[in-house]
């Protein structure tokens, strides 16, 4: 079995030619239809330097699209992706202001990894002792006269970290970057991401998984049918997590109503009689449904963490909502 070590992380210098920009990426009001699909609706978020940002969502939801936009491999139907103020289509010298992985597939089989990246060596216009210096630092020096074809998927990942970071660049964009690593791997992974972000270098991570980049990531961008749900620092993601109880009454349609008159209005309705309380708790429940005159067959209280209010967040993307309990007209009114 190959090993490959583990070096500490990139280099904070910076030998940037490319401007002087800060590597700020910024998505404002994007939308992208592929016919009659709406991949991404007016979509708006920045990416700021020195940090490592997640770009998280399920499946589907246009994360892919969005990064494609943003490095100019498809044409935004409305709204903009810079760089610094610049689309990446107008940046001089791109491969020196942003590094891309999204697929780790795409190689020659038979071709070596030393060879592979001096073909983009020469593409960028970087010299080709770059290629040593990425592939020390990924941890593929002592394997760089073997064939590509012979590579593990974590290997492979980190040879495309490698192309990614010939330039040098001030921006790295990684679409599931974990994909395939072992877990020696996946912190490898972390502490590079954590000191390149340290040179006040701009990292964002795309990932359908938020407990994969939590012990990772500085901010998160969430989207959900393309369309952003949330964007701010885990602590506020946390600070926005919301409890709550499951309960089981003689009427729920009486509680539903007591709930929603003491100032409880995220409700939503079960079969069999359950009701799901969102941003509430048992003592609280309970209390208002003792003085409504309500009995309550079972009740339970869940504690949401992030990775729930993820959950919470971006459901909709393939589940349909449980419609909330409506309430009479005359108390609408009362609210």
């Amino acid at each position: 079995m190959t090993t490959t070590k583990q070096p500490a992380g990139p280099p904070t210098s910076a030998r940037h030619t490319d401007g002087a920009g800060e590597g700020r990426l910024d998505v404002r009001g994007l939308t992208k239809r592929f016919g009659p699909v709406e991949a991404v609706r007016d979509l708006s978020f920045t990416v700021e330097p020195g940090q490592i940002t997640g770009f998280l969502g399920p499946n589907g939801a246009g994360k892919t699209t969005t990064l494609r936009a943003a490095l100019g491999l498809i044409r935004p139907t409305s709204g903009e992706v810079t760089i610094d103020g610049i689309p990446y289509q107008k940046l001089a010298h791109p491969a020196r202001v942003v590094g891309a992985v999204f697929d780790s597939n795409g190689f020659h089989q038979s071709r070596k990894a030393r060879a592979h990246l001096r073909i983009y060596t020469a593409a960028f216009g970087v010299p080709d002792a770059r290629a040593e210096e990425v592939l020390a630092l990924v941890g593929l020096a002592d394997v760089a006269n073997r064939r590509i074809g012979g590579f593990s998927l974590g290997m492979r990942q980190r040879l495309a970290l490698a192309t990614a970071l010939l330039g040098d660049p001030r921006i790295l964009i990684l679409d599931e970057p974990g994909s395939g690593l072992d877990p020696e791997g996946v912190a490898w992974l972390r502490g590079f991401l954590r000191a390149f972000a340290a040179g006040g270098r701009t990292v964002l991570v795309s990932s359908h998984q938020l407990a994969e980049v939590a012990q990772t990531v500085d901010r998160v961008v969430i989207i959900s049918k393309g369309t952003g749900v949330f964007e701010g620092s885990l602590d506020q993601l946390s600070g926005a997590t919301r409890n709550r109880v499951r309960v089981q009454s003689a009427d729920s349609t009486r509680l539903a109503t007591a709930l929603t008159e003491h100032g409880i209005t995220d409700i939503h309705a079960e079969p069999a009689g359950w009701l799901t309380v969102i941003g509430s708790s048992t003592a609280e429940v309970g209390e208002v449904a003792l003085a409504a005159g309500v009995a309550l067959l079972t009740m339970a209280g869940e504690r949401a963490d992030l990775e729930q209010h993820f959950l919470q967040l971006t459901v909709s993307q393939y589940l349909p909502t449980t419609p909330s309990l409506s309430v009479p007209a005359e108390q609408e009114g009362d609210r």
